[in-house]
């Protein structure tokens, strides 16, 4: 009897006690997983550190007002109605208030100096898409990724087929040449970006064409930020089509029956720095074998890591560490990488001073053939046209590695990225073997 007692006791006790903290708690606004007053108390704190010059140098306090003020503005942005619906929301935000913040003055020059070193010789950009590459293509099923790759490059060659036939009708319209719309605008925008397109393009240019190589990047540059700006705004309309006319979007996935090796996540810390160490590892082999093969080291890192995946070589623990670690870093790090692309790289001065409506109509004529060719060829290997507009278009179209953080992150398909680098860097590659066959018609 006294037994019987207890256990209803302790029946009632556990039934109070699942009452007591199965509660349901009133969920408040949080920005970056902070209550908003307590994320408005670490903004406070940032502020006063960087306006009264006591931010602490390198790593440490470039990484705090990236993610503060980035996940700050990611914020706003995804909140204004015609902003987070056409413009991109909280990722173009994200890159042009940094941008404006150091154009206007407003972020002290020691703090855009400590954001730029971070992002470049710190290599935080590297560090990102490392992990976005080797997570994001081992978590792919092999046989699929076989199948896609070999179609890949097929809407890659329509992006910059549209892109230039296009530019050039939009050109002779406005009263550009066929050489200005060709050579100055659509390939600096097709070229890879700043690092790999439009420097190694301005060598080439000067050899072929005369005058210093700083004259052609001062000419390239505008048609490269303005083509990323472009490439973003449409991400964001491509997403929202996707959206109104499903038929036309594989909701990030690429092809029909492709799919990623994805479980409900149990994360574990440890699989995760193991996921850590060999996007690292996988980065840099794609150095080691640079100076062998002639290629970009991401290239050479898609490359390596899609062999290693469809031979099945990394044990179980290594892929799902890798898959994980990419969450995590794609989760937490990427409206902090676009204020810093934001401080690094957009020039906004350029991209004003080059507001012609001319020039902007020649390049939007570039990211929308780059669009039409990418999407029309995609559909016939297969491929949803939205997500192949996305990544063989678009990817081809913004300024490289930092554009395909921010184009993806407006089409919210960043799964898409080892995709997206393969048109950043193998078909930017090829922009560049072409612009040295191309030049020489237009003499």
């Amino acid at each position: 009897m006294e037994q019987a007692v207890k256990k209803d006791r302790e029946t009632l006790s556990s039934k109070n006690d699942t009452k007591i903290y199965n509660i349901p708690q009133k969920q408040g606004v949080s920005i970056f997983n902070i209550p908003i007053i307590w994320f408005g108390v670490f903004l406070v704190l940032t502020a006063l550190a960087v306006y009264t010059d006591n931010l602490p140098t390198g790593m440490i306090g470039a990484l705090l007002v990236m993610v503060v003020f980035g996940e700050a503005l990611g914020w706003i942005g995804d909140r204004l109605p015609i902003i987070k619906t056409f413009l991109g929301g909280g990722a173009i935000v994200a890159i042009f208030g940094s941008a404006y913040m150091v154009y206007s003055g407003i972020l002290p020059e020691s703090v855009a100096a400590s954001i730029n070193d971070f992002m470049t010789t710190g290599g935080f950009l590297d560090f990102y898409i490392a992990a976005l590459i080797t997570g994001s293509i081992l978590g792919m099923n092999s046989q699929m990724l076989v199948k896609v790759g070999v179609r890949f490059f097929l809407p890659i060659i329509g992006a910059v087929l549209g892109a230039m036939a296009i530019a050039a009708i939009v050109g002779m319209m406005v009263g550009f040449t066929l050489q200005e719309a060709v050579l100055v605008i659509t390939l600096p925008i097709l070229g890879g970006g700043m690092g790999a397109g439009a420097v190694p393009m301005s060598q080439i240019y000067s050899e072929l064409l005369g005058n210093s190589p700083s004259y052609y990047i001062s000419i390239l540059v505008p048609a490269l930020a303005l083509g990323n700006v472009f490439a973003i705004v449409l991400a964001s309309a491509l997403n929202v089509l996707g959206n109104k006319v499903p038929s036309l979007s594989g909701n990030g996935v690429l092809m029909k029956g492709f799919t990623y090796e994805k479980t409900t996540p149990k994360y574990e810390i440890g699989k995760m720095g193991a996921g850590m160490a060999a996007a690292l590892t996988f980065f840099t082999i794609g150095f080691l074998l640079d100076g062998i093969l002639p290629l970009h080291p991401y290239a050479i890192m898609i490359i390596l890591i899609a062999v290693v995946k469809i031979a099945n070589l990394l044990p179980t623990s290594v892929v799902e560490g890798a898959s994980q670690w990419y969450q995590f870093v794609a989760k937490n790090w990427t409206l902090a990488l676009l204020f810093g692309i934001g401080v690094a790289f957009t020039d906004l001065e350029a991209v004003l001073n080059a507001l012609s409506i001319q020039y902007i109509l020649i390049v939007a004529g570039v990211v929308v053939g780059a669009v039409i060719g990418a999407g029309i060829l995609g559909k016939l290997v297969g491929f949803y046209p939205i997500e192949s507009a996305i990544t063989a278009g678009l990817c081809m179209a913004n300024m490289g590695g930092t554009g395909d953080v921010a184009v993806l992150s407006a089409a919210k398909r960043m799964e898409l990225m080892p995709f997206a680098q393969i048109s950043s860097r193998l078909g930017g590659a090829l922009i560049l073997l072409g612009a040295g066959l191309i030049i020489p018609l237009f003499l």
